[in-house]
């Protein structure tokens, strides 16, 4: 039998962004280990207390306007500032009483989807990702025949949120794009939560996750193909969460060939 090559510890870091083989100096990590730790944990904290672009969104889904054919709303969680964001996580899980207001100004009949997108615990995130997403994931709804009625921009948002403003607009299900919390090696990913029936109360197991969209992780064109697959499915068999399995294909998608995406070509 075969002896299988051996592998060093520099085979293995390049398979993965996580801190293995560090080496020492004395009783500590070697000092570049240590700066290299510092600047990710800097840039995580960052990403946290980031600024939330939310006209920079607005501007961007209102350049979308032709295919979303609906001017985007922003609202506000109960968190009046980042501290009370942070220290007070239900804040973020309920709108203001303005907000409210302009939902209920907007409220009218029953649509298939609403799609919101609010900072979450990584704004950076939301500020580089969300609209190239959503510019990806149309014409995949379009391919399915889903109509998005409604587009929302929250700030102080938690993935919650999302179900008091869905249950507002009438929507059969809310698509939350979300800043993620950042990791040491991750402080820009981007969530996707897929609700059904959304309502005050729902909890996690309610809900279908697309995580780590970012440019170091999972790529639009892919995400948007996973997020449209559960959106199709979900509201055709009227549920999300863990009674829909992600049977979306599993492997990597078809790269970008002569101007087509994944969902030119896919089944509809």
């Amino acid at each position: 039998m075969k002896t299988p090559p051996s592998r060093s510890l520099a085979d293995l870091r390049e398979l993965t962004p996580a801190r293995v083989g560090l080496g020492r100096a004395g009783a500590s990590m070697p000092t570049d280990a240590l700066l290299a730790f510092t600047l990710d944990h800097a840039r995580a904290r960052d990403a946290v207390h980031g600024t939330f672009d939310m006209s920079r969104l607005v501007k961007g889904l209102t350049a979308l306007n032709g295919l979303l054919g609906l001017k985007p709303v922003c609202v506000s969680s109960q968190a009046r500032n980042r501290r009370d964001y942070l220290r007070r996580p239900d804040l973020g899980r309920m709108l203001d009483p303005a907000s409210q207001r302009a939902l209920a100004d907007r409220s009218g009949s029953p649509c298939p989807l609403v799609i919101v997108i609010g900072d979450g615990l990584s704004p950076a995130a939301v500020n580089v990702h969300a609209i190239e997403l959503v510019g990806h994931l149309v014409p995949c709804l379009t391919a399915a025949s889903i109509q998005i009625g409604g587009t929302v921009v929250a700030s102080g948002a938690r993935v919650a949120l999302g179900d008091e403003i869905g249950a507002m607009l009438g929507a059969q299900m809310v698509l939350m794009l979300i800043g993620e919390r950042p990791g040491l090696s991750a402080p820009d990913s981007l969530g996707a939560y897929l609700t059904f029936a959304p309502r005050i109360g729902l909890n996690d197991a309610m809900r279908n996750c697309v995580s780590n969209i970012r440019g170091a992780g999972l790529g639009y064109d892919e995400a948007a193909f996973k997020i449209a697959w559960l959106v199709r499915e979900g509201l055709t068999r009227q549920v999300t969460g863990v009674a829909l399995k992600d049977e979306s294909g599993g492997g990597l998608p078809a790269r970008i060939e002569d101007g087509e995406s994944r969902c030119d070509k896919s089944e509809t």
